[in-house]
C-alpha cells in the first residue's frame, strides 16, 4: 500500500472514474493519504462523485508519472468518522480553506479489496492486492 500512497503522491494530479447511470465519469483528483493501515482519498458530499460513489462504489484510479502509469482498482468506503476527515484534512491543510473535519461535507473515503497495477513500456506489468 505504501508503495501506491507514495506513487499518488508523486503523481500529484490523478484521475478518478465513477459510473453515473451508464455513463463513465472521470475528473482530476489530488489527495492521497493513509490512515489506520487504509488508503484514503477526499472529496465534499455535495459533488456529484461523491454521489456516484454512493450509489456504486467501485471506482478505478490511474495516474501516470516518470513513464510508469497505476490502475488502482477496488471499492471505496465512505468513513464518516471525525478522526479519519481530521487526519486527511491535517495532511492537507490547503484544503481546510474549503472544508474542515465539522462542516458536513468533507467526506473521507477508503479503498476496500483494491488491486493496484503498475505498468510501462519498458517492464512487464506488477500487480498486487491492498
Amino acid at each position: 500500500m505504501k508503495e501506491v500512497y507514495e506513487f499518488l503522491k508523486k503523481c500529484g494530479v490523478y484521475y478518478l472514474a465513477t459510473v453515473d447511470g451508464d455513463q463513465p465519469r472521470v475528473r482530476p483528483f489530488g489527495t492521497a493519504h493513509i490512515f489506520e493501515n487504509k488508503l484514503y482519498i477526499q472529496t465534499g458530499k455535495s459533488k456529484d462523485v461523491f454521489k456516484q460513489i454512493m450509489a456504486n462504489p467501485n471506482v478505478e484510479i490511474s495516474g501516470f508519472t516518470d513513464g510508469v502509469w497505476i490502475r488502482l482498482s477496488g471499492k471505496l468506503i465512505h468513513d464518516d468518522r471525525r478522526e479519519a476527515r481530521k487526519s486527511m484534512l491535517d495532511a492537507y491543510p490547503n484544503l481546510r480553506g474549503m472544508y474542515n473535519e465539522d462542516d458536513g461535507n468533507t467526506a473521507v473515503l477508503y479503498f476496500e479489496n483494491a488491486t493496484a497495477t503498475f505498468c510501462s513500456f519498458t517492464a512487464a506489468p506488477r500487480t498486487f492486492r491492498i
